[in-house]
């Protein structure tokens, strides 16, 4: 099965080191991050899509996650 998953955080060290982890566990990166202002809050806020092929059959119980 192909899995995917949107990454976001605040603009800081944490986002990098969650798409790292994901890196380390088999994910790929999927097309260029983005990057938005929330004006809300007043920072900006990075995105990365992932995917990784995996065993199994995908259900929407997938704690993508844990793949």
């Amino acid at each position: 099965m192909k899995l995917y998953r949107f990454l976001s955080d605040d603009d800081t060290s944490a986002f990098c080191h969650k798409v790292t982890a994901a890196l380390n566990k088999g994910w790929s990166l999927h097309g260029p991050p983005a990057y938005a202002f929330d004006a809300a809050r007043g920072v900006m806020r990075c995105g990365q899509a992932v995917v990784k092929d995996a065993h199994g059959e995908y259900s929407p119980e997938t704690k993508l996650s844990d793949q």
